[in-house]
């Protein structure tokens, strides 16, 4: 049984009606890691739903948090706005609606593509239309429990002066600091660093909880059954141990099914986007990741495991292993190893597994296709030579499309050099050959003339010439790749050569050989 099939399973026996939340505090870009929740969330949700259960899955956005500082990646004037909540800050680039909109809605859009069935909460609003009021009283009518929970929990120092909700101040617009001993429900007075003394209504938006009060008091509101979060919360004296604590203390609820998850740990030559000079995005791994292969990615290791994502070569081999999965799904061939990928394969289709197997094409073999043809309807007549698509339905076709798309974007990004090449259209005049490569060229137009125009066949024909002349097999491969792509490595040759049309290589060979 698949991990998810197992957390499914302790909610449906505990909750009647299943709430999975899941949430991004989008202070700044968004790293790949950020997709590990949201798609843990999805495959509980997905597996309770399977078992005949209504459930809900809500995608919190913590946009009323602070901006902690101005990051690199932000221009000086925001400097001016540190310290203030994210939705009251303007967009960076002007096309949005507020700094916390900029930089989550792209990702937030791009997540559709994975079949993310989820409600989306904006915190900054859940405070505006008052759904925190009832905590915000109770956490400052029991403050003091409050400080003994979190002095228990996590073996600090007690501090009398500890704030559980910090008012926003209306003149300068950052957190101040309240004086809870005038506090009369809804208002409290505050000053601020600013020099600004005034008052605010808790039922308004005009404040917010700290995280450890913020979080219990999300799970009161929404009655959540269980979610998903990152291992540092889980850790002891963490914020979930405190949470469990304050939820039931203070707010008179309980704690949902805790699933903590490991970090994802950038790996390889292509972890930094080359462009941009900055880490993988959540958005970037959508763009250049089938969105079934990013699901099973995810899906494919417990949550407690490390994932290492490795966005150069280790994107083709993702590829290449979903890929095997799906094919031994269909045939119903596996083995027992095997068995948690199936299922993982099966779970990240989010309960709409194909009735039979898709059109597949390797995706290394797609890597030098969209090399070799600038749109979709070239991939197509260049795939024809080496692959029947003449059963192809439009589901096949789609998926095919999404994921040239994807190929063109990680060759644009995050590609090593060694797989990124072009076809030379003419043979360089200032291209040097040796008689052995000329007499070798002679050799294949005279073989190839014949052929049937098929990778294995052309691959067998180049390996067993080179057998037959002074340049080696090495030195075969080497004088191939030269004429066609000006490199002496590329692409594997007998699937590069069928694809290119019979009588354009055959010159190529004959113009080389003269």
């Amino acid at each position: 049984m698949h991990w998810a099939d197992v957390i499914a399973k302790d909610i449906i026996d505990n909750y009647e009606r299943p709430l999975i939340a899941t949430g991004i505090s989008p202070t700044g870009i968004i790293h790949v890691g950020s997709l590990r929740e949201a798609i843990t969330g999805e495959s509980i949700r997905s597996a309770v739903e399977s078992k005949g259960k209504d459930v809900t899955l809500i995608y919190l956005i913590d946009s009323f948090d602070p901006l902690r500082k101005r990051y690199d990646f932000l221009p000086e004037e925001f400097d001016k706005y540190v310290g203030m909540p994210i939705s009251r800050i303007p967009c960076p680039c002007g096309k949005h609606r507020n700094y916390a909109h900029h930089f989550v809605q792209p990702f937030l859009d791009a997540v559709k593509s994975l079949e993310v069935n989820c409600d989306i909460v904006w915190t900054h609003e859940l405070y505006a239309s008052g759904k925190f009021t009832e905590c915000i009283d109770k956490a400052i009518t029991k403050r003091e429990d409050v400080i003994r929970i979190l002095h228990e929990v996590t073996g600090k120092e007690a501090k009398d002066d500890y704030a559980p909700f910090n008012p926003v101040c209306k003149n300068c617009g950052r957190f101040a600091t309240p004086h809870f001993d005038t506090y009369e429900f809804p208002y409290i007075e505050y000053t601020c660093t600013c020099g600004h003394h005034g008052t605010c209504d808790i039922r308004s938006g005009e404040g917010k909880l700290t995280w450890r009060l913020e979080w219990p008091a999300k799970w009161t509101i929404f009655g959540t059954s269980a979610e998903p979060f990152g291992k540092d919360h889980a850790a002891a004296g963490g914020s979930y141990d405190s949470g469990k604590r304050i939820v039931s203390e203070i707010y008179g609820w309980r704690a949902p099914i805790p699933i903590p998850y490991e970090f994802v740990q950038l790996k390889g030559v292509g972890q930094m986007h080359k462009s941009l000079g900055c880490p993988v995005t959540g958005l970037d791994a959508i763009n250049m990741t089938p969105p079934e292969v990013l699901n099973y990615m995810f899906l494919r290791v417990m949550p407690s495991k490390t994932i290492d994502y490795d966005s150069g070569l280790g994107i083709l081999d993702m590829a290449d292993e979903y890929d095997r999965m799906e094919a031994k799904y269909f045939s119903g061939s596996w083995t027992e190893s095997e068995e948690n990928s199936i299922e993982a394969y099966v779970i990240a289709q989010h309960n709409h597994v194909p009735k039979s197997l898709p059109l597949q094409v390797p995706y290394r073999h797609l890597v030098s296709i969209v090399q070799m043809a600038p749109n979709f309807n070239e991939v197509l007549n260049v795939l024809s030579r080496t692959v029947d698509l003449s059963c192809a339905t439009d589901e096949d076709l789609h998926r095919l499309a999404r994921r040239c798309e994807c190929v063109r974007y990680w060759l644009n990004g995050f590609a090593p050099d060694s797989v990124k090449f072009s076809v030379l259209q003419s043979l360089p005049d200032s291209i040097q050959l040796s008689m052995n490569e000329k007499v070798y060229f002679q050799a294949l137009v005279r073989r190839m003339n014949d052929c049937s125009w098929n990778a294995d066949e052309i691959n067998g024909i180049v390996s067993q010439i080179a057998k037959e002349n002074p340049i080696g097999s090495k030195g075969a491969y080497k004088a191939l790749y030269k004429i066609f792509i000006g490199k002496e490595a590329g692409p594997r040759l007998g699937f590069f050569l069928s694809s290119m049309d019979k009588k354009f290589v055959i010159n190529r060979l004959v113009q080389a050989s003269s």
